[in-house]
């Protein structure tokens, strides 16, 4: 008879192990919040088209790297007389994209960029900015990965 304690006591943190388990399991999964796409669109101009692209793909686009920037797509795009070049980001979340925009724009060596490339003329007119949220019913979530 000394030993029916311990067994009933171990039965019992059996029974309450499994029941926490069961508990657990029962719980639905919490949705992982979708990313966030944000859509700039830069007005260019024909004449220094060149050399805005050249800043962006050999200057811009290293130093975003540095700050996880993950850009989606880029594309070029004319309407009657003006040219853009509109590119798509994907980020976490908001807080996120507000953070590493404020890291870039601050970036010493992408500010040396801007001073030094002035000289080639005025390369960035308008830009729009515009955050995107997905809607519960789109078909495809990440647009990455």
């Amino acid at each position: 008879m000394t030993f029916a304690f311990p067994i009933r006591a171990l039965g019992a943190l059996a029974a309450l192990c499994l029941l926490a388990t069961l508990a657990r399991a029962a719980d639905p999964p919490k949705p992982v919040p979708a990313p966030i796409q944000q859509l700039r669109i830069y007005e260019i101009f024909e004449d220094t088209k060149p050399h805005f692209h050249a800043r962006f793909r050999d200057h811009a686009l290293r130093i975003m790297q540095r700050y996880d920037f993950r850009i989606v797509a880029m594309w070029e795009t004319r309407q009657e007389q003006r040219t853009e070049f509109a590119y798509l980001l994907e980020w976490p979340d908001e807080a996120t994209m507000k953070d590493r925009w404020a890291r870039f724009m601050a970036d010493e060596e992408w500010s040396r960029i801007k001073r030094e490339t002035r000289s080639r003329g005025r390369m960035v007119g308008q830009i729009q900015d515009r955050t995107l949220h997905m809607v519960e019913y789109s078909p495809q979530r990440h647009l990455l990965d």
